[in-house]
């Protein structure tokens, strides 16, 4: 009876529990496109595809098979060896029995088949008004794209369009219903004014779903059958975490987690490492490749699989420095079961930055160690405006909007009477007159000040700080910004080329942000600036705050950045030489930075976009918005937000928020990997192994293969030792752990030793080319007196008979070939003696060992004495560089 009842019970927990886990799947098309036979993918069958006229329009049926065995993939291999090819426009009609959100998944591999290579594929994707993919070229790997649409209608129609000349294929297809809040129907939203959004009139790309605790979740694992990848590749420290696997602690009572995600996700986790000290705030790091100009939905799930009591975890969660969800109590979300799933639905905006980082952090809550917890995550691109998710249609703003003033301003404008006018127009004449007097007053070296925010510069510790140029001046010398004469864009605005009444060529950057960042960062360049003259660091000319603008003034650059001319542009690439020469000079201007004056500067934005180069390709760091004073002498470190440009960012860094002058060299050990490679630090059109420059980079240096990551174009000039003192400095410099690394003075050491091999490399190579050229006309010289001499031999051999009877004519011939001989005998040995001496291997000159070198030194003695003020009211002179 005992046993009865027992079996009675789990039969009700499993039917309670597929209860649970049941939803409607009305609508649920599989197909394995190309194949004319149904094929089972883990425990679901995709259907052959002979669809009818009704569910597919296509001008022609082609089907095709790979020529090769199938690849491997997180779905079954047997989904990726058939294709349907499609040209022209053909569309998919699917009925729809239940209106929702419904997954469109879309399987590609490019495989090679007979008549047709796939990887030549060029086409376009829709699904009702929304472009899903365009322009589309599968790479030769499967890929899986996955969309969600809110389909309102009684059919989904799915179109694919082939590029002029070329065709369209798909391997495998899938239209599945969704289970409720699989998809949230909108979100908060951060950084923004619009607290929420809604997302039923919109379309979704999953980017990234991820599994935290460093494990997979494969797609038989899974009810919906999502692929769930492991997040140890996104982390950005490993150091300070901990992986952590419990599934049996998970608790859930709300019978949703098996579709919102499943339980081997819940009930594994990435936590912040317990035993850190619990005096500084770190914290917990993803980094995830996106595509800028979207919004992105963000899902956090979370489950306290490892507190033993409520009120144990309580944390910040942060997307990309900035605060989603404060003070995050997992207790009070579940009402204090412990084990209990919980997620949370942001959705943020990306607008120039490609890449979203995701941080869990510490609370001052209740908190005496640093304490957080990460289950699972999934980004979610939302469509645009375009109605689009493909990255061609991305929506960047670069110009400010208007603002409400001037709105105001056209209002009043347009029912003002003739009183307000008359006013206004009185108001013009006195602003005139001022800005005349200023004009003279500035020429004239009267007024060196600077306000912003009712804050003067004359209260700063830099009280002089160069020219300060009108606004009309600086209108006149950009043509009042013309668009013709942009040179570029970054974070702060435009950047003009300009030309002064006194025919000196400038850049000026007109600063676009208005907020309180904006001035901070305008009044931090400038002071800094004004610190310093060297000739590796780009020179102030003056500024211009007039009408609340924020515009900068600096040497003209005759040649751009280092970055336009390593790639996106159609500039000469740079040799190797040059490469070198650059690299030095922007070391030398940072190590000044760093040792030039009493309190180290740390620059916190080395790119290569901040490496200009003059008319000579002389290189000169700048851009010294974000620079910060560097720490006491009895300090380590600086504690201060993080701040920088992605990808060139120190992982240390951005982990513990401490800034140290080793920040700098790991954002410049990633400037030598795009000089050597000439590609950018991040390319999302590459293989996912490929994106991230240094992840790819090091795996190579590390086994020794410089040659893997080489920029094509110095193939042909391969100069083994030098590079490979490069790579090795370069590898140094990306080090994860602080201390390990060198300083920007060991850097320069390393390159300029580099720098070394590579002219003694090319003296040798010109010296060798002079000794075979000379050996070549010795071997010629002999070559016409052996020939003399066998002529002479047979001669007096041919009339030896003749001039038996006449001794003096015999002994003159003699005598003659006696000293022809002993020419030849002296060119032969001149010819051997030559050869030991090329034969010989040249001479390395002897270096000094690898060391650091003392303070405010530098290799080679190189000038770096600063430059002298050329005007009066220029930056004052900093103490000579000993």
């Amino acid at each position: 009876m005992k046993i009865h009842l027992f079996l009675i019970g789990i039969l009700f927990i499993f039917i309670l529990k597929c209860t649970c886990l049941e939803f409607d799947s009305t609508d649920n098309y599989l197909i394995d496109c190309g194949s004319r036979e149904n094929t089972r993918v883990d425990n679901r069958v995709f259907l052959a595809d002979n669809l009818n006229s009704s569910i597919l329009s296509t001008p022609e049926t082609i089907f095709v098979n790979a020529s090769s065995d199938s690849p491997s993939s997180i779905y079954n291999s047997s989904l990726y060896i058939t294709a349907r090819i499609l040209h022209g426009s053909s569309n998919y009609t699917f009925p729809i029995k239940k209106k929702g959100w419904h997954w469109i998944r879309l399987h590609f591999f490019s495989f090679f088949s007979e008549g047709f290579n796939l990887s030549s594929a060029k086409f376009s994707v829709s699904a009702q008004r929304f472009i899903l993919l365009k322009n589309f070229q599968p790479l030769n790997v499967p890929v899986v794209k996955e969309y969600a649409v809110n389909i309102t209608t009684d059919n989904l129609l799915l179109t694919f369009t082939s590029s002029p000349g070329s065709f369209a294929f798909i391997n495998g297809l899938e239209i599945v219903l969704l289970p409720g809040k699989v998809i949230p129907d909108g979100a908060p939203m951060i950084n923004s004014q619009q607290p929420y959004q809604s997302l039923q009139a919109q379309a979704l790309e999953t980017v990234r779903r991820v599994n935290m605790g460093n494990e997979d979740v494969l797609p038989q694992n899974d009810t919906l059958s999502r692929y769930w990848q492991s997040d140890k590749e996104h982390l950005i420290n490993t150091n300070l975490v901990e992986f952590v696997s419990n599934i049996t602690a998970v608790n859930d009572t709300s019978g949703n987690s098996g579709l919102i995600a499943p339980l081997s996700v819940y009930g594994t986790a990435t936590k912040l490492d317990s035993q850190l000290d619990p005096n500084i705030m770190i914290n917990m790091t993803w980094s995830f490749v996106v595509d800028p100009g979207f919004d992105y939905v963000v899902r956090f799930h979370f489950c306290d699989i490892i507190s033993h009591s409520p009120d144990s975890l309580i944390f910040n969660v942060f997307l990309n420095s900035v605060l989603a969800v404060r003070d995050l109590d997992l207790s009070n979300k579940t009402s204090n079961v412990l084990g209990a799933p919980y997620y949370v639905d942001v959705i943020t905006r990306l607008n120039d930055i490609p890449n979203l980082s995701v941080s869990i952090g510490r609370s001052v809550v209740k908190n005496a160690y640093p304490n957080g917890i990460l289950n699972g995550l999934e980004i979610m691109k939302i469509s645009n405006s375009k109605g689009s998710l493909d990255r061609l249609d991305a929506e960047i703003q670069t110009t400010k909007p208007a603002s409400t003033t001037k709105v105001w301003l056209i209002v009043a404008l347009a029912v003002g009477s003739f009183l307000i006018f008359i006013v206004l127009a009185f108001v013009l004449i006195v602003m005139f007159r001022r800005s005349r007097r200023r004009d003279n007053a500035v020429h004239s070296g009267e007024d060196h000040s600077i306000i912003i925010n009712q804050e003067s510069f004359e209260d700063s510790k830099h009280p002089q700080i160069g020219y300060r140029f009108t606004l009309l001046v600086v209108k006149e010398a950009t043509d009042n910004f013309s668009e013709n004469l942009l040179i570029g864009i970054g974070g702060f605005g435009k950047v003009y080329k300009g030309v002064l009444r006194d025919n000196r060529k400038v850049a000026v950057k007109r600063g676009v942000c208005q907020s309180q960042q904006g001035h901070k960062d305008f009044r931090n360049e400038i002071e800094m600036l004004s610190q310093f003259r060297h000739r590796h660091l780009v020179s102030l000319i003056g500024y211009c705050n007039e009408r609340d603008e924020m515009i900068i003034i600096y040497e003209y650059m005759e040649n751009g950045t280092l970055k336009n001319h390593l790639y996106g542009s159609n500039l000469p690439k740079l040799n190797w030489k040059q490469r070198l020469e650059i690299c030095i000079g922007s070391a030398r201007g940072l190590h000044y930075l760093h040792t030039g004056s009493a309190k180290a500067i740390i620059h916190r934005d080395v790119k290569s976009a901040n490496i200009l180069l003059d008319e000579n390709m002389m290189a000169k760091v700048g851009d010294f918005g974000i620079s910060k004073t560097g720490p006491e002498i009895d300090q380590t470190h600086v504690s201060t937000a993080v701040k920088g440009s992605f990808g060139y960012l120190d992982p240390d860094y951005l982990a513990t928020q401490k800034l140290t002058e080793k920040s700098d060299v790991y954002s410049f050990g990633v400037v030598m990997l795009e000089v050597i490679s000439g590609r950018p630090v991040i390319d999302p059109s590459l293989p996912r192994e490929t994106v991230n420059l240094v992840e790819w980079a090091l795996k190579w240096l590390r086994k020794g293969r410089l040659d893997k990551i080489l920029d094509p174009h110095l193939v042909d000039e391969i100069e083994d030792e030098s590079m490979q003192k490069f790579g090795e400095t370069a590898e140094k410099c990306l080090v994860e752990h602080v201390a390990d690394r060198p300083t920007v003075g060991d850097v320069l050491w390393n390159l300029e030793n580099a720098y070394q091999i590579l002219e003694n490399h090319q003296r040798l190579k010109e010296r060798n080319q002079v000794s075979n050229n000379q050996v070549g006309q010795s071997v010629s010289t002999t070559h016409y007196s052996m020939g003399s001499l066998g002529d002479l031999e047979n001669v007096s051999m041919g009339k030896s008979n003749a001039a038996t009877n006449n001794p003096q004519q015999e002994f003159a011939s003699t005598a003659q070939l006696v000293a022809l001989q002993a020419q030849v005998l002296a060119l032969t040995a001149q010819l051997q003696d030559q050869n030991t001496i090329d034969s010989q291997p040249p001479q390395a000159p002897t270096l000094p060992p690898m060391g650091p070198l003392p303070l405010g030194a530098v290799p080679q003695a190189p000038d770096l004495s600063p430059v002298e003020p050329s005007s009066p009211g220029a930056p004052p002179q900093v103490p000579k560089f000993q």
